[in-house]
Protein backbone atom coordinates (compact mmCIF):
# COMPACT_ATOMS: atom_id res chain seq x y z
CA UNK A 1 0.00 0.00 0.00
CA UNK A 2 1.21 3.38 -1.28
CA UNK A 3 0.56 6.46 0.98
CA UNK A 4 1.46 9.93 -0.90
CA UNK A 5 0.98 13.44 0.46
CA UNK A 6 0.54 16.98 -1.84
CA UNK A 7 2.24 20.49 0.22
CA UNK A 8 3.26 23.49 -1.18
CA UNK A 9 6.66 24.24 -0.56
CA UNK A 10 7.48 26.26 2.80
CA UNK A 11 10.68 27.58 3.95
CA UNK A 12 11.57 25.48 7.12
CA UNK A 13 8.15 24.74 8.28
CA UNK A 14 6.82 23.66 11.78
CA UNK A 15 7.86 20.01 12.91
CA UNK A 16 3.58 19.09 11.33
CA UNK A 17 4.90 19.54 7.84
CA UNK A 18 7.58 16.76 8.38
CA UNK A 19 5.61 14.45 10.62
CA UNK A 20 3.27 14.30 7.62
CA UNK A 21 6.40 13.55 5.34
CA UNK A 22 7.56 11.28 7.43
CA UNK A 23 3.89 9.43 7.43
CA UNK A 24 3.78 8.55 3.45
CA UNK A 25 5.58 6.92 1.11
CA UNK A 26 5.98 9.87 -1.57
CA UNK A 27 5.66 12.97 -0.71
CA UNK A 28 4.54 15.77 -3.88
CA UNK A 29 5.96 19.31 -3.11
CA UNK A 30 3.71 21.59 -5.43
CA UNK A 31 5.48 23.83 -7.74
CA UNK A 32 2.88 25.23 -10.40
CA UNK A 33 0.01 26.78 -8.00
CA UNK A 34 0.17 30.49 -7.44
CA UNK A 35 2.67 32.16 -5.30
CA UNK A 36 0.36 33.60 -2.63
CA UNK A 37 1.47 37.12 -0.77
CA UNK A 38 2.00 37.15 3.20
CA UNK A 39 1.88 33.22 3.36
CA UNK A 40 4.29 30.69 4.47
CA UNK A 41 6.12 29.80 0.78
CA UNK A 42 8.99 32.19 1.87
CA UNK A 43 8.39 33.41 5.58
CA UNK A 44 8.28 31.47 8.60
CA UNK A 45 8.76 32.49 12.39
CA UNK A 46 11.20 31.79 15.28
CA UNK A 47 12.02 32.48 18.56
CA UNK A 48 13.45 36.07 19.77
CA UNK A 49 13.16 37.26 23.35
CA UNK A 50 10.63 34.72 24.12
CA UNK A 51 8.05 35.89 21.24
CA UNK A 52 7.48 34.60 17.98
CA UNK A 53 9.50 37.26 15.31
CA UNK A 54 9.09 36.58 11.31
CA UNK A 55 12.26 35.77 8.78
CA UNK A 56 11.28 36.05 5.14
CA UNK A 57 13.53 35.12 1.88
CA UNK A 58 12.25 38.15 0.29
CA UNK A 59 11.57 37.99 -3.11
CA UNK A 60 11.49 39.71 -6.62
CA UNK A 61 8.50 41.95 -7.67
CA UNK A 62 6.77 40.05 -10.29
CA UNK A 63 3.19 39.05 -11.54
CA UNK A 64 0.50 37.78 -8.86
CA UNK A 65 -0.69 35.43 -11.89
CA UNK A 66 3.04 33.75 -11.81
CA UNK A 67 3.35 30.15 -10.34
CA UNK A 68 5.79 29.82 -7.66
CA UNK A 69 8.34 27.96 -10.02
CA UNK A 70 8.10 31.23 -11.91
CA UNK A 71 8.87 33.47 -9.07
CA UNK A 72 12.57 34.52 -7.84
CA UNK A 73 14.27 35.47 -4.96
CA UNK A 74 15.32 39.31 -4.85
CA UNK A 75 18.81 40.14 -6.52
CA UNK A 76 19.60 42.08 -2.90
CA UNK A 77 18.53 39.39 -0.69
CA UNK A 78 21.35 39.71 1.90
CA UNK A 79 21.97 35.97 3.13
CA UNK A 80 24.47 36.76 5.77
CA UNK A 81 22.13 39.27 7.43
CA UNK A 82 19.09 36.29 7.73
CA UNK A 83 21.97 33.81 9.30
CA UNK A 84 23.11 36.40 11.86
CA UNK A 85 19.47 36.97 13.04
CA UNK A 86 18.70 33.27 13.21
CA UNK A 87 22.12 33.04 15.26
CA UNK A 88 20.89 35.78 17.19
CA UNK A 89 18.15 34.20 18.36
CA UNK A 90 19.59 30.77 18.97
CA UNK A 91 22.95 31.03 19.93
CA UNK A 92 22.57 29.81 23.03
CA UNK A 93 20.22 27.23 22.43
CA UNK A 94 21.12 23.66 23.23
CA UNK A 95 21.78 22.04 19.78
CA UNK A 96 22.78 25.69 17.94
CA UNK A 97 26.53 23.81 16.85
CA UNK A 98 24.15 20.72 15.60
CA UNK A 99 21.69 22.52 13.55
CA UNK A 100 23.12 25.58 12.91
CA UNK A 101 25.42 23.91 9.89
CA UNK A 102 21.81 22.80 8.36
CA UNK A 103 20.67 26.68 8.66
CA UNK A 104 23.78 28.04 6.72
CA UNK A 105 23.48 25.31 4.25
CA UNK A 106 20.15 25.88 2.85
CA UNK A 107 19.91 29.75 3.30
CA UNK A 108 23.53 29.87 1.43
CA UNK A 109 22.21 27.80 -1.63
CA UNK A 110 22.89 29.67 -4.43
CA UNK A 111 19.70 29.58 -6.65
CA UNK A 112 17.69 32.55 -7.55
CA UNK A 113 14.48 30.79 -8.36
CA UNK A 114 12.16 30.66 -5.75
CA UNK A 115 11.36 26.88 -6.00
CA UNK A 116 14.37 25.49 -5.94
CA UNK A 117 15.75 27.87 -3.28
CA UNK A 118 12.81 26.81 -1.12
CA UNK A 119 12.65 22.85 -2.19
CA UNK A 120 16.39 22.69 -1.07
CA UNK A 121 15.77 24.04 2.68
CA UNK A 122 12.58 20.85 2.71
CA UNK A 123 15.34 18.63 0.76
CA UNK A 124 18.18 19.62 3.34
CA UNK A 125 16.08 19.42 6.53
CA UNK A 126 14.75 15.99 5.67
CA UNK A 127 18.21 14.29 5.05
CA UNK A 128 19.27 16.02 8.82
CA UNK A 129 16.01 14.29 9.89
CA UNK A 130 16.85 10.85 8.72
CA UNK A 131 13.35 10.77 6.54
CA UNK A 132 13.66 8.71 3.74
CA UNK A 133 10.53 9.46 2.34
CA UNK A 134 11.02 10.10 -1.83
CA UNK A 135 10.11 13.90 -2.64
CA UNK A 136 9.48 14.97 -5.67
CA UNK A 137 8.02 18.22 -7.70
CA UNK A 138 4.66 17.99 -9.02
CA UNK A 139 5.40 18.80 -12.39
CA UNK A 140 7.23 15.49 -12.59
CA UNK A 141 3.63 14.04 -13.20
CA UNK A 142 1.71 14.03 -16.52
CA UNK A 143 -1.66 15.96 -15.49
CA UNK A 144 -4.19 17.57 -17.25
CA UNK A 145 -3.05 21.32 -16.00
CA UNK A 146 -6.45 22.74 -15.96
CA UNK A 147 -7.85 20.49 -13.09
CA UNK A 148 -7.98 22.06 -9.77
CA UNK A 149 -8.43 21.00 -5.94
CA UNK A 150 -9.33 17.43 -5.17
CA UNK A 151 -9.72 17.11 -8.85
CA UNK A 152 -5.68 17.83 -9.18
CA UNK A 153 -4.94 16.30 -6.07
CA UNK A 154 -6.63 12.82 -7.15
CA UNK A 155 -5.23 13.14 -10.93
CA UNK A 156 -1.34 12.96 -9.50
CA UNK A 157 -2.59 10.42 -6.64
CA UNK A 158 -3.78 8.32 -9.90
CA UNK A 159 -0.77 8.95 -11.75
CA UNK A 160 1.48 7.85 -8.89
CA UNK A 161 -0.22 4.78 -8.42
CA UNK A 162 -0.94 5.54 -4.42
CA UNK A 163 -3.54 3.89 -2.47
CA UNK A 164 -3.53 6.32 -0.03
CA UNK A 165 -3.70 9.88 0.02
CA UNK A 166 -3.27 11.58 3.28
CA UNK A 167 -3.46 15.40 3.54
CA UNK A 168 -2.74 17.79 6.69
CA UNK A 169 -5.70 18.17 9.12
CA UNK A 170 -7.05 21.55 7.95
CA UNK A 171 -8.23 20.45 4.89
CA UNK A 172 -10.67 17.61 6.47
CA UNK A 173 -13.92 20.44 4.98
CA UNK A 174 -11.90 20.15 1.47
CA UNK A 175 -11.90 16.30 0.22
CA UNK A 176 -14.80 14.09 0.11
CA UNK A 177 -14.11 10.62 0.86
CA UNK A 178 -16.61 9.41 -1.52
CA UNK A 179 -14.85 11.10 -4.66
CA UNK A 180 -11.76 9.50 -3.51
CA UNK A 181 -13.11 5.98 -2.85
CA UNK A 182 -14.58 6.32 -6.38
CA UNK A 183 -11.36 6.79 -7.39
CA UNK A 184 -10.21 3.47 -6.17
CA UNK A 185 -8.28 5.77 -3.28
CA UNK A 186 -8.43 6.11 0.61
CA UNK A 187 -8.67 9.53 1.79
CA UNK A 188 -6.56 10.20 5.43
CA UNK A 189 -5.90 13.09 7.57
CA UNK A 190 -2.88 13.46 10.46
CA UNK A 191 -3.35 14.93 13.76
CA UNK A 192 -0.24 16.18 15.58
CA UNK A 193 -0.55 15.08 19.31
CA UNK A 194 0.64 17.65 22.17
CA UNK A 195 4.29 18.94 21.57
CA UNK A 196 6.34 21.03 24.33
CA UNK A 197 9.91 21.40 25.33
CA UNK A 198 11.99 24.30 26.95
CA UNK A 199 12.54 27.25 25.28
CA UNK A 200 15.16 29.42 27.24
CA UNK A 201 12.83 28.46 30.20
CA UNK A 202 10.29 31.41 29.11
CA UNK A 203 6.23 30.56 28.15
CA UNK A 204 6.42 27.86 25.41
CA UNK A 205 5.70 29.86 22.13
CA UNK A 206 3.91 26.59 19.77
CA UNK A 207 4.19 26.08 16.34
CA UNK A 208 7.20 28.01 15.18
CA UNK A 209 9.91 26.59 12.19
CA UNK A 210 11.41 23.43 13.22
CA UNK A 211 14.73 25.24 13.36
CA UNK A 212 13.28 26.16 16.84
CA UNK A 213 12.41 22.64 17.53
CA UNK A 214 16.20 21.37 16.89
CA UNK A 215 17.90 24.25 18.49
CA UNK A 216 15.87 22.70 21.84
CA UNK A 217 15.06 19.43 20.96
CA UNK A 218 17.43 16.36 21.43
CA UNK A 219 17.66 14.37 18.07
CA UNK A 220 16.17 11.19 19.48
CA UNK A 221 13.01 13.17 21.02
CA UNK A 222 12.76 14.93 17.72
CA UNK A 223 13.22 11.42 16.02
CA UNK A 224 10.09 9.94 18.29
CA UNK A 225 7.91 13.14 17.49
CA UNK A 226 8.37 12.54 13.94
CA UNK A 227 7.30 8.52 14.33
CA UNK A 228 4.94 8.42 17.01
CA UNK A 229 3.64 11.60 17.79
CA UNK A 230 0.43 12.03 15.27
CA UNK A 231 -2.28 9.69 14.52
CA UNK A 232 -4.03 8.67 10.56
CA UNK A 233 -7.70 9.13 10.79
CA UNK A 234 -10.35 8.89 8.49
CA UNK A 235 -12.81 11.27 7.21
Amino acid sequence: MMRLAIMQPYFFPYLGYFQLMQAVDLYIVHDRVKYVKKGWINRNRILHDGRDAVITVPIKNDSDSLDIVEREVAADFDRDKLLNRIAGAYRKAPFFDTVFPLVERAVRFDDGNLFRYINNSLLETSAFLGIGTRIVPASSFSIDSSLRGQDKVIALCREARADVYVNAIGGVDLYSSHEFASAGLELRFIRSGPFEYRQFGAPFVPSLSIIDTLMFCEAGLVHDQLTTNYELFGA
